[in-house]
This record gives structure tokens, sequence and C-alpha cells, in this order.
């Protein structure tokens, strides 16, 4: 257990995050078996996990930049680490609460973490969360919320650290309990408010990583049924929105204002969190373009997400498949093309790699007994392997295929046949994949030494199985330059990628380039839509 430190410094904060992380990984079905409020999705578990394990990575990226020094991370930059990995990371209703807690803790706590600072960021941690919810309500994680500030609050001046956060943490016990009581959709499941139950796990966390011992923790199950089962399952807002929306969103605060006034009249649990530019916003609603439209009104959304309701409880429901795959996809077009062969996706965003708990997620999302895994990028060989590992936990068979690029998971895909056997099917994946060669063009940002020779700024790159083979000055005649090298080897069908910029005129030009040189050799052509290179190609 961490010694009881006198203020919470940059290692008290990587601690507490990675606590928090463990404590919520433990916790995260049992949570997701008592979410009935304000939708009976399930999910709040996890919703909560994620938006904490993007704090932690945050958080750890502030360390990796002070390897080659002597001494650790400034406290501030390790607060405000955190509480912007989770505003950016947020799931969920609870998950963007529990973002715009952070937030309001890291505010106070840059300035200093004594216990003083303490109380005063779990006061403001609270309000700037009720703020951010349209319409609180009590019985649920704001109740928690207010009721840890409160005896943090009212603890003596002389009080240490340690003291401080046991309040915090007895208090939100205290008040977790008394949930079912306050609210009555809690009341008739028999359950307590999932969204308080977590945030009793982050400070329990916090209490040990400022070297305290929480009290174990229980999550109370409903006393018959799950409460995504029977009359469980209205227990919710079950006649209400469809859809729930979240996105970030770059927007100046009178923007913002007049955003949530829009939202707020087109559905419900809106809550807004964020600030200087940089917004969460969470709502859930029956017309969700509307809901995306109106954040374009405001400023530039981005990491869209939409999640249909109805779909989600049906897959609840419903008995799992034999088998499934789920493919990591660097673009919006390869997603839909992905879907529409039956696979479960997981957008990679240009420099937002998806974490291992969103790899458990789509896993999940799949809703097999068997699931293949294309993490379609070298980087994502540890993450994905983790993800495995934990699903393998929970009873699902998973075989990793180790996809390096888009290309080797759709020639993977083409190739997958649910009707036999599990084994077999891997095997024939992993030579498809591994018979594919993949290249993908690039814009140098800056003059570096290449295996190809120094790139200046703006030049054309062309990586053949991730090594820069060719330099050049636009993309056609990089393109083709590429293609020659890799067909010198042989090939049978070239697959192309293209960006969302990119005209249709360029994979025209490669076609009758591959056609006019290669006789035997067909070319596919895709559309990829937003992904961070211009050109991806595949040779088989």
């Amino acid at each position: 257990m961490p010694q009881s430190p006198d203020e919470i410094d940059a290692v008290a904060v990587r601690t507490w995050c990675s606590l928090a992380l463990e404590a919520l990984g433990r916790e995260r079905a049992a949570i997701d078996a008592i979410n009935v409020y304000p939708v009976a999705d399930g999910d709040t578990g996890t919703n909560l996990y994620l938006t904490v394990e993007s704090a932690a990575a945050a958080v750890e990226a502030v360390f990796a930049a002070h390897e080659t020094g002597s001494t650790a991370p400034a406290p501030a930059d390790a607060v405000r680490a955190m509480a912007h990995g989770a505003l950016i990371g947020a799931r969920g209703n609870s998950g963007t609460i529990l973002a715009q807690l952070l937030r309001g803790m890291a505010a106070v706590l840059s300035a200093s973490g004594d216990a003083r600072h303490l109380r005063t960021a779990l006061t403001e941690a609270a309000a700037a969360a009720r703020l951010a919810v349209a319409h609180p309500v009590e019985g649920t994680v704001l109740t928690v919320a207010t009721a840890a500030a409160e005896a943090a609050g009212a603890t003596d001046r002389s009080a240490g650290l340690t003291d401080v956060a046991s309040a915090a943490y007895e208090g939100a016990r205290a008040a977790l309990a008394a949930t079912p009581g306050q609210l009555e959709v809690l009341g008739r499941a028999g359950v307590v408010d999932a969204g308080g139950q977590g945030l009793v796990a982050v400070l329990g966390a916090l209490l040990e990583a400022v070297g305290g011992r929480p009290q174990e923790r229980a999550v109370r199950p409903a006393p018959d049924v799950l409460p995504l089962t029977g009359d469980c399952a209205d227990a919710g807002e079950g006649n209400g929105p469809a859809f729930e929306v979240i996105y970030l969103l770059e927007a100046r605060d009178e923007a913002v204002a007049k955003l949530r006034s829009r939202l707020d009249a087109l559905g419900d649990s809106l809550v807004v969190v964020g600030g200087d530019g940089l917004w969460n916003v969470h709502v859930h609603v029956d017309d969700a373009g509307a809901a995306v439209e109106a954040g374009v009104e405001a400023g530039r959304p981005y990491r869209i997400r939409i999640t249909h309701f109805a779909a989600d409880r049906g897959s609840a429901h419903r008995e799992p498949v034999q088998r499934a795959v789920v493919v990591v996809v660097p673009g919006d077009g390869l997603s839909g093309l992905c879907a529409e062969a039956g696979a479960t996706t997981v957008l990679a965003r240009p420099g937002e790699p998806p974490a291992s708990g969103e790899l458990v997620d789509a896993i999940r999302r799949a809703h097999a007994r068997e699931v293949v895994l294309l993490p379609n990028d070298a980087q994502l060989r540890h993450t994905a392997a983790a993800a495995a590992e934990q699903a393998r936990g929970e009873g699902i068979r998973v075989a990793l295929v180790p996809t390096r690029a888009a290309v080797q998971g759709i020639a993977a895909l083409a190739v997958h046949e649910p009707g036999r056997s599990f084994d077999e099917d891997v095997v024939a994946m992993t030579s498809a994949a591994g018979a594919t060669r993949y290249a993908e063009l690039a814009v140098a940002e800056r003059q570096s030494w290449t295996m190809a020779g120094i790139c200046q700024a703006g030049d054309i790159l062309g990586l053949i199985d991730g090594d820069v083979a060719v330099i050049g000055e636009d993309v056609p005649g990089t393109a083709r330059t590429v293609l020659d090298r890799m067909l010198s080897a042989g090939g049978e069908l070239v697959t192309l990628v293209l960006g969302e910029d990119v005209p249709d005129t360029l994979a025209d030009e490669l076609s009758a380039h591959v056609r006019e040189g290669y006789l035997a050799v067909d070319t596919v052509v895709y559309r990829g839509g937003h992904q961070a290179a211009p050109l991806l190609i595949g040779v088989e």
C-alpha cells in the first residue's frame, strides 16, 4: 500500500488512475448489471471503465515524456492530463459526469494537492457536475458526489490528506446506500445507482492512492433478476428517446450556451462538460441527426458516437451466435464495408488508436461464443492481446489474427467462413492476411532520414510493409512507383482504399496502370472515408 503523502503529487495521480482502473475493471460487469437509470442499457460500468482508461493513458503519456529526466512530472501537469484524458474519452451519461468531476477537481488540485485543497476540489467538482447536467436528479451519481464533498468539508481543519479522502469515500458509500429510497426506478429494481457505485470505486482508489485502506466494496445486485431482464428492463426510461448521441465539440462558450438550449428541447439526459474551447456533449434524442446538426452550428463536432438503444436492448436478449469477427478500421468507409460483411467494427481515428476496453466492448457487442479479432495495426498488437485475454476470462473463445494493416484485414475477412471449424477458419484468415503485402501513402511533416533517403516536409512517402520505400512529389506518381515495387514480386489482386479527399480519378488512373503493366492482375477499389492516409494499397 502506498505511503501516506502530504500532498497529491504526480505519482499519486498516476497511482490513483491505475487503482481506479483496476477497481472498475473488477466491478464493471456488476455495475453494468445494476444499470437501470436513466436507460436500462447495461453499460454504465463499461462506460466508466473506458473513461478512466482514457484518463490513465493521458497521465501515462505525461510520464513517458519525462522518461529521460530525473524528476517526475509536475503535479499540475498530471492532474490536468487526467482531466483532459477523461474529457476526450468520456462515454455515456455517467462517464461524462465523471469527466466533469475530475475536471472540477483538477482545477483546484493543479494549484496544490494538500488536504485543504482536496476539500475544495471535491466541492468544486460536485458543483461543476450539477451545472453540467441539464436537469439534475437526486439518487444518482450527482447525489453521491455531493455527499462525498460535504463529508470531506466537515472534517477538522487539522485533518490530513488521508482523513479527508477517507471521509469523502465513507460519505459517498453512505449516500450510495440511500439511493434506492431517493429514485423510484432504483427502489423498484432493488439496486443502488450504477454511476454512484462507480464513483465510490474511484474515490476508494483515491483513498488507497494517498495511503488509506478503503472498506470492501460490494455492488448490490437486483434481488431476483438482473435489471436487463423481466420487469427491471422497464425500470429505466424504456419509452424514452431512441438514440444516445455523444461527440467532442470545439466551440466558444456562448455557442455552447445556445447548444444546451437546443439539445434540451430535442431530448433528455443532457450533459455538456468541458471548457476552454473543448466540450464533451451527451444527450438522448429521437432525432440523432438534429443533435449532430446542432453541434455543427455551434462549432466543430468530431468523434461522434450514436447508439441505438433498441438495438442494444435487443442484443441483450438474443441468443449468442457461434462465431463473429471484430475488425479495427481506420476510416468510416471501411467501417461500413466490414459491417456489411457481418463484422463488428471499431473505428480507429487518426492519432487516436482504440484502447483495450473499446476492443473488449466490441467483442461483447459481437455477442458470439467465438470471436476472431483483426487489429489491422502493428502498434495495436499488445492492446489487442490484452483485450483478447480479458474476453477469454469472460468465457469467450477469442483468436487474434495479427493483421498489421486494413488491407490485410479485408483479405482475412474475405475468406471468413463461419460454417467451418474455428481453428480452420482462423488458419485460413491468417494465411490470407499473411499473403497480402501492404502499403500506404503519407505526407512528410518535417525533414527527416528514412530508409529511402532524406525527405522534406510536404514530400509524399510510400511505405511498404511499414518502411519508407519511396519518396515522391505527388500522390499519383508515388502511388505508381509503390505499385511497381510491390508487383515486381508478383501478385494477383490489388486493393486500393482511397481517403476522403482523394478524387475517383486517381483510382481510375492507378487501375489503368495495373491493367497496362500487369495483365493478370485485377484491381478492386474501396472508399475509406476519413482516414489518416490518402491511399492504402494491398497486393495479394
